[in-house]
Parts: C-alpha cells; sequence; structure tokens
C-alpha cells in the first residue's frame, strides 16, 4: 500500500498566499511548437483550485534534456502561451533544468525556488520519482501538498498494490527486458498473469531455447529471464511473430526466427491471445508497446492490444510513456480508465511501493507538524 500524501485541503488557507507549483510540462515539441498540449491541461484542475482560492500562483517545470544550461530549443516560451490560453493569471518559471542545481539538488537552488513563496504543491507525478531540487527541495521549507494530479497518480497506483479485483493482469512491452526486471519481481508476487510482448519478449524466448535472428536480444539478461519463467508463475509469451527480413521482406514466425530476421511486432495469434487474457481480467496494467507502432507496418499487435484495453470491462491502467502514446494515435485515450502521466514514475511506485517526491511531502508535513 502507497502511504497517503497530503492534499491540496491539507494547506493553510491559499487566500493571498504565493504558491508554488511544480507541474510536469515536458510536452513534446517540433520546430519550437507544442505536439500534444495534455500535460498542462492535466495540470489545470490544481491551477484553477489554487487560484479560485485567491493564490496568486507561480509554476515550474524541466522541459527536455538542456544539460544544466540554458538552451533556445527548451524554452519555455511556448508552454507558458499556451498556459495563458488556458488559465490565465498563472506564471511560468523558465525551465528548471536550465541550472545545474535542479538535478543535482542544490540547497542553494531550492533556496532562490522557494524565495518568495508561502506554499509549495508538487502535481508533477512524471518527475516524482527523481530526487531533484524542485521535487524534493521545498516540501522541507514551506507548508506543502500534492496537487489534484499527483494524488489521483497515488491514489491509482496504490488501488493496483493494495486491493485490485482479480484476476489482474500485466501487459509488459518495450524495448528492454532489464528496464524491466524490477517491476516484473515485484508484479510477479502481485499480479495473476503477466503477458510480455516487445522487444523484451526476445531475451525471454531465448531462455526458452528458441533462436530470435537478428531480434533485439540482451543475452547478459536471459539468466534472470529463465530465473523467472522458472519460478512457477504465469508469464505468456508470443507464440507468433512478425518481422523484418533482407530487402524489407516481411513474414510471419513463430517463436523462432532465422538469421537475417528481426521481429518488430507480435503475430495475430498471439493478438488474440493476449486479447483472451485482457477480457477475462478485472484489473488491466498496461505499460509498454508490443512492437514499433510508429511504423503502420508493424503497429497491428499494439493497435488490438490497445483495443482490447480500451474495450475491457476491468478496471484499466496504463502506464504512461510510449502505451499512452499508442492510445492516442489509436484514439483510444478518452476510452481508458486511467492513463498515468509519467512511465517511468508509474513502474517505480510499482516495484518500490513509494518515491522520493511523495517521501519529501510526507515528511514536509511531520517536519511542520513538529
Amino acid at each position: 500500500m502507497v502511504a497517503p500524501v497530503p492534499v491540496l485541503e491539507d494547506l493553510p488557507d491559499p487566500s493571498g498566499k504565493r504558491v508554488l507549483v511544480r507541474t510536469d510540462f515536458n510536452v513534446p515539441m517540433t520546430d519550437g511548437k507544442i505536439d500534444d498540449d495534455r500535460r498542462i491541461r492535466a495540470a489545470l484542475p490544481t491551477l484553477r483550485w489554487l487560484l479560485d482560492a485567491g493564490a496568486e500562483v507561480t509554476a515550474c517545470s524541466h522541459l527536455g534534456r538542456p544539460k544544466g544550461a540554458p538552451d533556445p530549443r527548451y524554452s519555455m516560451g511556448p508552454v507558458r502561451a499556451r498556459l495563458a490560453e488556458l488559465v490565465p493569471g498563472v506564471s511560468l518559471m523558465e525551465n528548471l533544468r536550465f541550472d545545474p542545481g535542479e538535478e543535482a539538488n542544490d540547497p542553494g537552488f531550492v533556496d532562490r525556488l522557494v524565495h518568495g513563496q508561502d506554499l509549495y504543491v508538487n502535481d508533477a507525478f512524471g518527475a516524482a520519482h527523481r530526487a531533484h531540487a524542485s521535487v524534493v527541495g521545498p516540501p522541507s521549507r514551506l507548508p506543502s501538498a500534492a496537487g489534484r494530479l499527483m494524488a489521483r497518480e497515488v491514489d491509482v497506483i496504490g488501488g493496483l498494490l493494495d486491493s485490485p479485483g482479480r484476476p489482474f493482469l500485466a501487459i509488459l512491452g518495450g524495448a528492454k527486458v532489464s528496464d524491466k526486471l524490477g517491476v516484473i519481481r515485484s508484479l510477479l508476487e502481485r499480479v495473476d498473469t503477466i503477458v510480455v510482448g516487445g522487444g523484451m519478449c526476445f531475451t525471454f524466448l531465448v531462455a526458452l531455447g528458441h533462436e530470435v535472428g537478428d531480434s533485439l536480444l540482451e543475452a547478459d539478461q536471459v539468466e534472470a529471464c529463465r530465473a523467472l519463467l522458472d519460478a512457477g508463475r504465469r508469464i505468456v509469451l508470443p507464440t507468433d511473430i512478425v518481422a523484418e527480413g533482407p530487402g524489407g521482406q516481411i513474414r510471419q514466425f513463430g517463436r523462432s526466427l532465422p538469421e537475417g530476421w528481426r521481429g518488430l511486432d507480435i503475430g495475430p495469434g498471439t493478438a488474440a491471445e493476449f486479447i483472451d487474457e485482457v477480457s477475462s481480467a478485472r484489473t488491466v496494467l498496461w505499460n509498454g508497446p508490443m512492437g514499433m507502432f510508429e511504423d503502420e507496418r508493424f503497429a497491428a499487435g499494439t493497435r488490438a492490444v490497445a483495443e482490447a484495453v480500451a474495450g475491457s470491462h476491468g478496471f484499466c491502467v496504463v502506464g504512461g510513456g510510449d502505451s499512452a502514446a499508442a492510445l492516442d494515435r489509436f484514439g483510444l485515450v478518452d476510452d481508458v480508465d486511467f492513463v498515468s502521466t509519467g512511465g517511468g514514475a508509474s513502474l517505480e511506485l510499482l516495484e518500490l511501493g513509494d518515491l522520493p517526491g511523495l517521501v519529501a511531502l510526507r515528511q514536509g508535513r511531520e517536519a511542520m507538524r513538529g
């Protein structure tokens, strides 16, 4: 169970107070234009609540990876302009990562952030797994709380850990199994079934004794995958693969692929099996695409899973990142019970049961009480 965090109603009366709000406005951009403003809109309930309560609100966020120095490619200018359209009256600082003190969690940078502020709100779940200055520093200096988005994320992800409906199914995909070994081990103690697709499935298939041609393989993780398979838990792997070979040929194989062929999607048989798993589950967690869905030739598996999740009668949570991008691509975002705003944060919360940003909010509350 994820321990509760202070929420907006736990703050001192914000009327006439200056409030610093850590948001996650790390939006996708192309040539200085915002491609998707969903992360900005996700913060609006918190920002409007504070404004309606009479607060003077200043938001702060990172954008991209500017490496601790100002970089015009990562200026908050376009975000500031969109924010002003959506919720006039909220100020927005420049990119936090323009200062090396942000990622270094420098106390001096924290002091500069909170100078002149009366209260702090963290609504950036997507950054809550980072022990960065703007995430973990302010709660030690100001009365602090989680914003609406952060509180909802904690409630939903915590519910998966605490009391999920059964059967509980996890669908995991993406490129590397090494990125998700910890969460797989944690989930195996909680879920009834894990289905594995994407590039990470090939290391599992090798652990079963199959050849995977030129597919993505982490040879140093084969033994770890074999140990997971031997643990007696239910892990469902693809039974057919769509692969690209010499000259751009596309063919469907079983679990073994010849040299020169690279698996890039689950096959239709596997998609049908995964859909059956979704249809019988009461709780579904999906994190990671089933293949290279950005290329329409290899999008069928991810689309099939996305449609099954969107049409499920169970409670379905999509763990942000590429899975959320896939839902958006297929026009299914609004058909899912909950889409997390933090792919990495949601996985870490599932694995560890807590995040640095949440710990800081709780410790700040205790410090204020003391």
